[in-house]
């Protein structure tokens, strides 16, 4: 191990080797590119390097490729002369083949450990989020986890959440009362997304036992970093799913992990790929709390990377966080790609040796203008690098390979099986079946007292029967009340559940202590509004 990570280099045309700092790592950073220039390998040498110096990584695979990580590089691969020649060229001595220990998830359960939150860790505004909904339904929302909250009513799964969203819906009147108007529409409107969601495969991320952050953040025997690494290829066919999820566990890391200052090395380094997926059409409220959580999280030890085509994907304020900077090629095509790269070129601290703009421009496949921070925390000046090879396997694993790592994973068994507890669900169920037999039981009692009026009326009615004058007027009055019963008695049964149900809810109100349920920090912060 050493105080810093080797980037790539020099050789001719090129100017000094680049290394990353370690001690400013948790500055986070950005791989930018356009496709094809050498991101994926960037993203794999950055993991390599924080594994072998005891930092455990977090990435998701888009493309299915990265698994490679587990697997040493070989001699066969058609790119290992290549792959040799340029270690010499950049003078990379240490230069060998190796595998680093990797860890497999899958929200799908599929090619890894499946990995889940609670529909509570993740809060009504990354759910809002999730579901792409109006301010009005976020609103419902938020209603409903308020309720939730004063009422005990554990939100778990998505069952939870649709199970509440109908006890609101029945209870609109009377919740309406205590929180402004809730609409039927809205409440449809929610149910019908949660539908879409939970056909794209959502279900599977809600629900228990949830992720231990501790676990993505474990070394192995050596002491090596081990590398989390989240099937994510069948996962982008649900962007929002996937942008919510990293940014979710974000969130997550935020709030859980202490205050550590400045170590000499991250705690964890998280990469963020397709990251423009975050940002698109995310509302600012959302824009603010990751450049909230960008600035503040490093002082947690967790560095955080950003891996996006154009520099512009990200906001300018988050864009400001980020220390450490691998820029691959940019393609200007258009007036807007000059802009862009203008912008791009911008962004880094001048070398008197050659054009930043221009060199953006023509760097090639593995190629990159690098920017790393220096003592102090100073921006280094750019310099054009020739990015180093890895040294795991270039590509995807064999799938009996990624089995096998997965069976012996030191935590395979634990997330497997779904755990399925009391929770909001089966509470408002048993409230319904109870209070379904409080109806029943009320209106036994009512049916019976009206059948002894009854009898009691019709007794008296043979009994004055020979009183002509007074019998035939308490007839007159007596002989509606025979049929007020029944419909009474109908009418009460259309409605003395609901009647229980608001009856519960209001005396639950009257005396519920206010118990909170914890949340993330991007969820939580935003139950006031």
């Amino acid at each position: 191990m050493s105080d810093s990570i080797f980037i790539g280099g020099g050789g001719e045309d090129y100017g000094v080797a680049q290394h990353m700092l370690l001690k400013y790592a948790n500055r986070h950073g950005l791989i930018a590119g356009a496709t094809g220039t050498g991101k994926t390998v960037t993203l794999q040498i950055l993991a390599e390097s924080f594994s072998a110096n005891g930092v455990p990584v977090f990435l998701s695979d888009v493309k299915g490729d990265l698994s490679g990580l587990g697997a040493a590089g070989s001699e066969s691969f058609k790119l290992h002369d290549a792959f040799m020649d340029r270690a010499g060229r950049i003078g990379f001595a240490d230069y060998a083949y190796r595998a680093f220990p990797v860890t497999f998830w899958d929200l799908y359960g599929e090619a890894g450990h499946p990995v889940r939150t609670t529909i509570s860790e993740m809060g009504p505004l990354l759910i809002s989020r999730l579901l792409e909904l109006s301010e009005a339904q976020e609103g419902i929302l938020n209603i409903a986890f308020r309720v939730a909250d004063e009422q005990g009513l554990a939100l778990l799964d998505l069952k939870d959440l649709q199970s509440l969203l109908v006890w609101v819906g029945e209870n609109r009147k009377t919740l309406s009362l205590r929180y402004g108007n809730v609409s039927t529409a809205s409440i449809g409107a929610i149910q019908r997304r949660l539908l879409v969601l939970e056909g794209q495969g959502g279900d599977k991320l809600f629900g228990e036992p949830a992720l231990d952050l501790a676990d993505i953040m474990k070394t192995d025997a050596d002491g090596l970093g081990r590398i989390n690494i989240l099937a994510a290829d069948k996962l982008m066919g649900s962007p929002r799913l996937y942008a919510t999820f990293l940014l979710w566990l974000l969130s997550e890391l935020f709030e859980e992990l202490p205050e550590v200052g400045d170590p000499d090395k991250p705690k964890l380094v998280f990469f963020f790929d397709e990251a423009h997926l975050l940002f698109d059409d995310a509302p600012k409220a959302l824009v603010d709390k990751v450049e909230q959580v960008a600035r503040l999280i490093r002082s947690k030890g967790v560095g955080v990377y950003f891996i996006t085509q154009n520099p512009a994907d990200v906001p300018e304020d988050v864009l400001g966080q980020l220390g450490n900077r691998v820029q691959h090629a940019l393609r200007a095509y258009t007036a807007k790609d000059r802009r862009d790269l203008r912008q791009a070129a911008e962004n880094y601290r001048d070398n008197p040796a050659f054009d930043i703009e221009d060199a953006i421009r023509e760097v090639g496949v593995g190629e990159a203008v690098t920017s790393m921070l220096e003592r102090k925390g100073i921006p280094g000046m750019a310099e054009r690098t020739l990015i180093r090879p890895p040294s795991s396997q270039l590509g995807p694993m064999a799938d009996a390979m990624r089995a096998g790592l997965i069976a012996t994973s030191p935590i395979a068994g634990k997330y497997e099986a779904q755990v399925d507890r009391e929770s909001a669900f089966e509470i408002l169920q048993a409230r319904a079946e109870a209070a379904a037999r409080e109806a029943e039981e009320a209106e036994a009692v009512e049916e019976e007292t009206e059948s002894v009026a009854e009898r009691e009326y019709r007794a008296g009615r043979r009994y004055s029967g020979n009183r002509v004058g007074r019998s035939s007027s308490r007839v007159s009055r007596q002989a509606p009340a025979e049929e007020q019963p029944r419909r009474r008695s109908s009418s009460r049964r259309s409605d003395s559940v609901g009647t229980a149900f608001a009856k519960s809810f209001a005396r639950q109100l009257g005396t519920q202590s206010g118990r909170a349920v914890v949340r993330g920090i991007l969820g939580g912060l935003f139950r006031g509004r």
